[in-house]
């Protein structure tokens, strides 16, 4: 990719926000480059497929403000200061797990280790759950996190507290070597760890793995962001398993993420009790997810 697309690709990071349909239909229309020209209002902007002259102004309206922040090079250099990067499609470690989305990010903001590339979906699995894990859903969590890291497989998470934390931490413990044990996919710029309660966690991870985001350098994390961050950690891992999550928990997001692009869901069944693991028995009631309790059970659903 030139550099002139790779430069376009991050200033969209920033211009566009995640799910941003139009903008999506103006890169798919022009490439990356003549859209972010269209959309600073250096090249005339004119309907097109089925986006309305009514959608594009308010588009055009929706992206004006972020105008004056583009600096591409002010984010190259501050990712590069972190020990980071940024990759776009067709890069040789672009994570091949990310084409299978019907919208990929238009680049990746990366720090940490990134020798060895990302492991292929059938080498990583997603651990992911409620933030207010109980005691039972943090010693599930760490043996299965554990068990996937000495088999050699990646652990794709978030950072969040709770399960989140408990599956990182525990794939560092396991680690054998091999590549990045785990791998943290944030909803913000990578210039702040989020929750900052977890940097030192961030920073143990980048040791031998990767903390990633499509957004650039500054970007606070927002609802809609963490949804949208989702769909990447379930299309980074062949299988998502959702080890304890409320009814309407975010983890179930992901799991629908996951089962959109056809990777496996799995989950891991709790107590009729606990309010904790409400949102896994709807996943595998509804038949959407299969029923797991250890890494033995995961790996070979990634081998299927």
């Amino acid at each position: 990719m030139t550099d002139e697309n790779r430069t376009a690709r991050a200033a969209l990071t920033r211009l566009f926000e995640p799910g941003d349909v139009v903008g999506r239909a103006l890169v798919a229309k022009h490439g990356a480059h003549a859209a972010l020209r269209i959309a600073i209002g250096a090249r005339p902007a004119r309907p097109f497929w089925d986006v309305t002259a009514d959608e594009l102004a308010e588009a055009l309206s929706r992206w004006a403000p972020r105008i004056h922040d583009l600096d591409p090079g002010k984010d190259f250099a501050t990712i590069e200061r972190l020990g980071g990067g940024f990759l776009v499609p067709d890069d040789e470690h672009w994570p091949e797990g990310l084409d299978d989305l019907p919208d990929a990010p238009w680049g990746l903001w990366y720090r940490g280790n990134l020798e060895t590339g990302f492991p292929a979906p059938s080498r990583c699995a997603a651990l992911t759950g409620s933030r207010d894990s109980t005691s039972y859903g943090a010693a599930v969590t760490g043996d299965i996190a554990y068990g996937l890291a000495q088999r050699g497989i990646c652990v794709i998470s978030g950072l969040a507290y709770g399960i989140d934390a408990h599956a990182h931490r525990a794939a560092l413990a396991g680690s054998q070597g091999n590549g990045p044990a785990t791998i943290a996919v944030l909803a913000g710029g990578l210039d702040r760890d989020y929750p900052s309660g977890n940097a030192d966690l961030a920073a143990a991870i980048r040791a031998n793995g990767l903390t990633l985001s499509e957004l650039p350098p500054g970007t606070a994390p927002t609802r809609h962001r963490f949804l949208q961050r989702n769909r990447i950690i379930a299309a980074l891992a062949g299988v998502t398993c959702v080890v304890e999550a409320r009814w309407r928990s975010g983890a179930l997001n992901t799991a629908h993420h996951a089962e959109t692009i056809a990777r496996h869901v799995a989950a891991v069944p709790g107590s009729v009790h606990s309010a904790n693991s409400a949102g896994c028995h709807r996943l595998l009631k509804e038949g959407g997810a299969v029923l797991v309790t250890d890494a033995a059970e995961l790996t070979e659903l990634l081998a299927s």
